[in-house]
């Protein structure tokens, strides 16, 4: 019996007759019973990846499974073994909270009794037992998403899609829902979470694959990502963008990777944190430039991100080139 829940080998996907590839032989193996993280902006193939474990979008090429099950061959038991939240909460405003629940669970055909059973429990364990009667449309965000999520688990299936649940949450309602996550795996739950968020990666996911226009880039733990950096990052403030572009050129040399440059910031990754920064400070004064502001970090997953692709996370166009676009090629 194998110990992963998925498994995907050499996962291609284009559209538009090949013009446009979205996913190019990407391969994953998740244990069971954690968070896996696919992590990469906007673009980089993530959500392309989970409709195709989900058996929503067939794949150009590639072999997968889930939970044993050939995504391409067996799709019915493979949708019996999984739950899928989207980025948007995905329930009908006018039904209550309970009835949401309960009509998610019919249209799975599950046991009447069991379902409506299912669904105060869930209710009660995301917080929502108050508001079970409510109609949707007078939720918070925050409570859609903890509804949505609700609903991805009425089947109690042992592997959840979430395909980035936290999008445009508050903060409060963030940390709510991440602490729901870390319950679901604690009591045997398998999460692939794709997100931009790289706090909320570090936070959850035991293991990450970091994807950028289709390719993995990186794999591993936070920290063996991160320790791939550097020891410390180095953060100087100049008085104005001159000043830092000046500074730079000064102090460049005191890290083995490219400057990361922002209006009057500038960060450097080094591997002697003090010695270091001693030395900058010492090339900078010497040359009459006076700091703002100067702070030693240790690295963190945005600037794994930056090292690797060249940009943040934030920064990528969509996956699949709008409608309107396609239409103007066409039409030039």
């Amino acid at each position: 019996m194998t110990e992963y829940a998925i498994e995907a080998h050499d996962i291609v996907k284009t559209f538009n007759d090949g013009e446009f590839t979205a996913l190019g032989g990407v391969s994953l193996q998740v244990p069971k019973g954690q968070v896996f993280g696919l992590l990469g902006p906007n673009g980089s193939g993530k959500t392309t990846m989970v409709r195709i474990l989900a058996t929503i979008l067939a794949p150009s090429s590639g072999e997968a499974t889930v939970n044993g099950f050939n995504v391409f061959k067996q799709a019915d038991d493979v949708r019996k073994s999984i739950g899928l939240a989207g980025q948007f909460a995905a329930v009908d405003e006018n039904l209550t909270g309970f009835e949401n629940l309960r009509m998610v669970g019919l249209l799975n055909h599950l046991d009447k009794r069991f379902v409506e059973q299912r669904a105060h429990e869930l209710l009660d364990s995301f917080g929502l037992a108050d508001a079970a009667n409510r109609r949707t449309k007078t939720y918070s965000g925050g409570m859609r998403r903890r509804l949505d999520l609700a609903a991805a688990l009425v089947a109690n299936p042992p592997i959840l899609f979430l395909d980035e649940p936290t999008t445009g949450l508050d903060p409060q309602s963030r940390q709510d829902l991440w602490n729901i996550i870390e319950n679901l795996v604690e009591g045997g739950t398998t999460v692939l979470l794709t997100t931009q968020y790289l706090e909320e990666a570090d936070r959850l996911a035991k293991q990450l694959v970091v994807l950028d226009h289709g390719k993995i880039i990186a794999q591993g733990t936070s920290a063996e990502l991160k320790a791939q950096l550097g020891n410390t990052v180095l953060v100087l403030t100049f008085h104005s963008p001159s000043e830092a572009t000046r500074g730079t050129e000064i102090v460049k040399d005191v890290s083995s990777k490219p400057a990361n440059v922002e209006g009057t910031v500038v960060e450097l990754t080094i591997d002697k944190g003090p010695t270091s920064a001693a030395d900058a400070l010492r090339r900078l004064d010497a040359s009459g430039i006076e700091l703002a502001g100067l702070v030693m970090r240790e690295p963190s997953l945005d600037d794994v991100f930056l090292n690797l692709t060249g940009h943040k996370a934030e920064d990528a166009p969509a996956e699949v080139p709008s409608a309107s676009r396609r239409a103007r090629k066409a039409r030039s």
